[in-house]
């Protein structure tokens, strides 16, 4: 698992909530070599991930499987 995927399952684990994702995703979107996503937890904190080529296609992956957006 990369770096950027086990933030984001991490903060998933602590009730955060994904916020947005640039580039957006949809079901037949391009590959990407970059995404950033904002995750908010319950004490209003923002947190930023970002993953870049492999990290960016698994990361992309996780959250169309997982329905985040």
């Amino acid at each position: 698992m990369n770096e950027a995927l086990a933030k984001l399952k991490t903060l998933l684990e602590n009730n955060c909530k994904v916020k947005k994702i640039y580039p957006q995703i949809i079901a037949s979107d391009a590959e990407t070599n970059l995404v950033t996503i904002e995750v908010v937890c319950e004490d209003n904190k923002t947190h930023v991930i970002r993953a870049f080529r492999e990290e960016a296609k698994e990361l992309r992956e996780f959250i169309r499987l997982n329905n985040l957006i």
